[in-house]
């Protein structure tokens, strides 16, 4: 077995771990994402820490873990998906140069074809998710009623394609696709960086963790507004045509007519927080994680040497 599957298993786990730590920021970011124009009745949040104070609020700390179920499920398939890819891509390349790290071009086309794989096949994971995470529990809800709780992965899931068929869980995945230049940004500077860094000395956790943290910081900060504009078009479209997105161009531009070039950026200091903390958690647990995943392949005979691994 190669070094594809040990990857995908140990981004995997990196992945779940990532997002455990972080995933009070992610609702955070998301709701705030969501949130059009501010209403009238108090319930709008104004910023990051009015968010979390009317969260925890009115739905207790919970709120702030709404979701977790598919976000954790996601992010072990999402980083799993794509770790196979990238690593299957980037090991093709490297027989073929016969280099053991590859060029920035390189690092950009592993990248491509790792994130549109990932984001075709885990698109519909993260439409539930985001629909899950903005649920929001009404805390004065009668003691004995179920009808306001928020459903279960699989609840959500069904439906969404009882009440929108099953096509509407892919959508977001254009500006989903578009933003596979996100990881590209990423990882091409994640490996680039760490290319130079190992010309001098061996990389330790604490080197993945800031590497991850700067690769990501750069790649949030570029396509935020499509961030945005992914995650509201995941959402149960409106039937009001002025917050309905026919496309991406389309949303950009009803985001803008109707809260200016700021809703674009909604958010998005919780985001780059979360973002960089997610990766930094990703880079370094999925390296601790990796020799342990090969020796378990080894172990149960799914892998012959280490000779390789490495």
């Amino acid at each position: 077995m190669s070094d594809n599957v040990a990857h995908a298993l140990s981004g995997a786990g990196g992945g779940i771990i990532s997002m455990a730590v972080t995933y009070p920021l992610i609702t955070i970011g998301t709701r705030l994402q969501v949130q059009r124009n501010n209403s009238k009745d108090g319930t709008a949040y104004s910023g990051n820490m009015d968010a979390l104070r009317k969260i925890l609020a009115n739905e207790g700390l919970a709120g702030l873990f709404s979701g977790l179920e598919s976000a954790i499920f996601g992010a072990a398939v999402t980083n799993g998906v794509y770790y196979y890819f990238f690593e299957a891509v980037k090991a093709a390349f490297e027989r073929t140069s016969k280099r053991k790290s590859m060029s920035t071009v390189e690092s950009m086309v592993s990248g491509a074809v790792a994130g549109a794989m990932t984001c075709i096949i885990t698109n519909p994971i993260w439409v539930v998710n985001t629909r899950l995470t903005v649920k929001q529990k009404k805390i004065k809800q009668q003691a004995d009623s179920q009808e306001n709780e928020s459903p279960s992965t699989i609840q959500a899931f069904g439906e969404i394609i009882r009440e929108d068929g099953v096509l509407s869980l892919w959508q977001g995945l254009i500006p989903a696709l578009i933003l596979v230049i996100n990881p590209i940004i990423q990882y091409t500077a994640f490996e680039q960086l760490k290319n130079r860094v190992e010309r001098v000395r061996n990389m330790g956790s604490l080197d993945f963790f800031v590497l991850g943290a700067i690769s990501k910081l750069c790649a949030t900060s570029v396509t935020y507004p499509y961030i945005l504009i992914k995650s509201r078009m995941q959402l149960k479209q409106s039937k009001n045509e002025n917050e309905r997105y026919s496309s991406l161009m389309d949303g950009l531009r009803k985001v803008i007519a109707s809260e200016g070039i700021a809703g674009l950026y909604k958010g998005i200091e919780s985001k780059i927080i979360q973002s960089v903390l997610t990766a930094s958690f990703l880079f370094m647990s999925k390296e601790a994680l990796f020799s342990y995943t090969v020796k378990l392949l080894i172990l149960i005979g799914a892998r012959k040497s280490l000779a390789s691994a490495k």
